[in-house]
C-alpha cells in the first residue's frame, strides 16, 4: 500500500532547506546554499536537485519504495498560492519575481507542487504542531532581518487579494517617524524594529561595531546601557504595533519567531510591556509566545498544503478548496 509523502522545501536568500514529511514526521533533512545571484533557473535547479536527494534518502529506508511523493514549498517573496508564482521579491534572489515555482518544479521533478510565502509556511507549521497548536486563529510574527507575519483565522491562512497579507513590518509607527524603510517607504516598524535597524541604532549611539543581534544581546545582558536602549527602542515599537493588531484581529495566539526571538529579556520585556499597554479590555490576557519548532515550522507548514487531515488544510485565503490542481 502506498503512503503519501511530501518533499518539503524552505527557500531563503542564503540557503535551501529540504526534508521529507511522512506521517507528520520530518526527516531526511538536507541543506544547500541558495545560488541567489545565479538567477531563477539555477535556483529551481538547486531545489529540484536537493528534493531528489531527499526522496532518494527516503527510498532507501524501510517502506521507502511505497511512497507517493508531492512537493510543498515555502519561499521568500510574495507568492500567489493559486498560481504558484512569485508576485514580487527583493533583489536577494536575482530574477525571482515572476518565477513560476510550481510549474518549474513540476517540469523538473514530475511531481505535483504547491507553494506559499515562507513566513506563511512558518505560520501554518506553528499552528499545526507548535506554539499555536489547538487554536483556530493565530498571528505569527517573524522578527529578524525584516519583520514579517502570517495570519490564520477560522482555520484559514489569510493571503489576501494580492497574496501579500502579513507584511507587519510595513505598518507605520510613530516612533519610526522619518526613518527610511527597506521597502522605500518611511516610518514603518521595520525601519526601527528589525535586526539591522537595531544594530544601526546601536552604532549611531556610539556603541561600537557589533555585527549581529545575538552578540548585541549578550552585550545588553552584561549591562551595556547603549545596547539595552537599542533593544528597548525596537521592542517597544514592535510591541506597540502588535498590540494594535491584536485589537483589530483578536487572535487566540500571537507567536514570535525569527532571529530576534532569541535576544532575551532586553528585547522581550519592552516588547511585552508596549504590547500590553495597547490592548483594549476585551483582549487583555493575550500573550506573546515564542515559537517552538524552529526551522522545521516552514517544512511542516509547506507539507500541510497537501494534507486534508486537519483544520488548516484546504483553506488558503478565501478559496474553498486548496486541494485542487494548481492553475499555472
Amino acid at each position: 500500500m502506498t503512503r503519501a509523502a511530501v518533499v518539503a522545501v524552505d527557500v531563503g536568500g542564503t540557503k535551501i532547506r529540504t526534508g521529507s514529511v511522512i506521517d507528520d514526521s520530518v526527516g531526511h533533512l538536507r541543506e544547500v546554499p541558495t545560488p541567489a545571484a545565479a538567477g531563477r533557473e539555477a535556483i529551481l535547479d538547486s531545489i529540484a536537485e536537493v528534493a531528489h536527494a531527499v526522496m532518494t534518502d527516503a527510498a532507501e529506508a524501510p517502506g521507502g519504495p511505497d511512497l507517493r511523493w508531492r512537493v510543498g514549498l515555502g519561499s521568500a517573496g510574495v507568492i500567489d498560492p493559486e498560481t504558484g508564482t512569485v508576485v514580487s521579491a527583493t533583489d536577494s534572489l536575482t530574477g525571482w519575481t515572476g518565477t513560476r515555482l510550481t510549474a518549474g518544479l513540476r517540469d523538473r521533478l514530475g511531481l505535483e507542487t504547491r507553494a506559499v510565502n515562507d513566513v506563511h509556511a512558518h505560520a501554518l507549521g506553528e499552528a499545526l504542531a507548535g506554539a499555536a497548536r489547538g487554536t483556530r486563529s493565530c498571528l505569527l510574527v517573524a522578527a529578524g532581518t525584516g519583520i514579517g507575519g502570517g495570519l490564520i483565522t477560522a482555520g484559514r491562512l489569510l493571503t489576501g487579494r494580492h497574496a501579500a497579507a502579513g507584511h507587519i513590518g510595513h505598518m507605520p509607527v510613530a516612533s519610526a517617524q522619518a526613518l527610511p524603510c527597506p521597502c522605500g517607504g518611511v516610518g514603518h516598524v521595520e525601519a526601527i524594529a528589525s535586526g539591522p535597524a537595531i544594530l544601526a541604532a546601536h552604532r549611531l549611539a556610539g556603541g561600537g561595531n557589533v555585527t549581529s543581534t545575538r552578540e548585541l544581546a549578550q552585550v545588553a545582558a552584561a549591562g551595556d546601557a547603549i545596547a539595552a536602549r537599542a533593544f528597548d527602542r525596537a521592542g517597544r515599537a514592535l510591541g506597540s504595533a502588535l498590540g494594535g493588531l491584536a485589537n483589530v484581529l483578536s487572535p487566540e495566539a500571537i507567536v514570535i519567531s525569527g532571529g530576534l526571538a532569541g535576544a532575551g529579556e532586553p528585547w522581550w520585556r519592552p516588547m511585552r510591556e508596549a504590547f500590553e499597554a495597547e490592548l483594549i479590555p476585551a483582549v487583555r490576557g493575550l500573550e506573546l509566545a515564542p515559537a517552538e519548532l524552529g526551522q522545521d515550522a516552514a517544512l511542516i507548514g509547506a507539507a500541510s498544503l497537501w494534507s486534508a487531515d486537519h483544520g488548516y488544510s484546504g483553506s488558503i485565503d478565501g478559496t474553498s478548496d486548496n486541494t485542487s490542481e494548481e492553475t499555472d
